[in-house]
């Protein structure tokens, strides 16, 4: 079964990307990448970093069924021939020490370079490298996840009270970020940034994760995708056999698709 009814015939892709899924944390939304992933097949799958918490693992232990179900599909993809790419973050850089290293079908690499089925060529990347404040100040970067963390909560109480009421997900901690000058000015610093390191290594263009915020533009000639995350936003960036590439809210289509089943009547 779905979160909404039966499986459908699963959905295949050329290569699917994911990030920032931050398993060992109460605000992650492994149950929903869960059911993501039970219901897609893809020849590639590349994890963009930030997949395990380290940083909070550290602090508190936190650990439910949802989190071992994912990394059960993950390998369960691996299993079945899907190449899987792992390019560790900041808040999982303990894997870094593994580079180069294969790991139950699971590949480890500080970043790749993805060919699309028409011939681009994309840079794939966690991103914390052109991240200042994580890269120059780390003091700040965890104070600031100490806060980002708090804002999690006060979301995973908000569609806790959300779904007694009927209602479907939807990210009170997005909203908030969105309403800072100062975070929109960041992401777009960032997106610029990584964009120029793509256009740098001549590829066409560059895939991310980090910044929590799904996005597919172009910057300077070259194509700037990002992944989003399974905190927030619960997206995923995917590209199709003919080499066209989507992002996919999938809290989002959890919501269109508990709005279409039928009422029932009553008894």
């Amino acid at each position: 079964m779905t979160m909404n009814g039966p499986i459908a015939t699963k959905r295949r892709y050329r290569a699917v990307f994911l990030s920032d899924i931050h398993l060992g944390t109460r605000g992650s939304r492994a149950d929903f990448l869960a059911d993501f992933l039970k219901q897609i097949e893809c020849e590639q799958l590349y994890l963009v970093g930030d997949i395990v918490d380290g940083w909070r693992l550290k602090k508190t232990w936190y650990w439910d069924a949802h989190h071992d179900e994912v990394l059960r599909l993950i390998l369960r993809h691996a299993r079945a021939g899907t190449a899987v790419t792992y390019i560790p973050g900041n808040h999982d850089e303990m894997f870094r020490a593994w580079l180069g290293l294969e790991v139950a079908g699971v590949k480890l690499a500080m970043d790749a370079v993805h060919e699309s089925a028409d011939g681009r060529r994309f840079l794939v990347m966690h991103g914390d490298e052109f991240d200042s404040v994580v890269r120059y100040y780390r003091f700040l970067a965890l104070l600031g996840d100490s806060a980002y963390t708090l804002a999690l909560a006060l979301n995973r109480h908000f569609n806790t009270v959300r779904r007694r009421l009927g209602y479907s997900y939807w990210s009170l901690s997005q909203w908030l970020k969105r309403q800072v000058k100062g975070a929109v000015m960041a992401i777009d610093r960032f997106e610029t940034a990584l964009a120029a390191e793509a256009r740098k290594g001549g590829h066409h263009g560059v895939i991310c994760g980090h910044i929590h915020h799904a996005e597919m533009r172009e910057i300077g000639g070259v194509l700037y995708m990002n992944d989003g995350d399974w905190v927030e936003s619960c997206t995923a960036l995917a590209e199709h056999a003919d080499g066209r590439f989507e992002l996919i809210d999938w809290a989002a289509e959890q919501r269109l698709s508990a709005t279409a089943l039928p009422v029932p009547l009553p008894a």
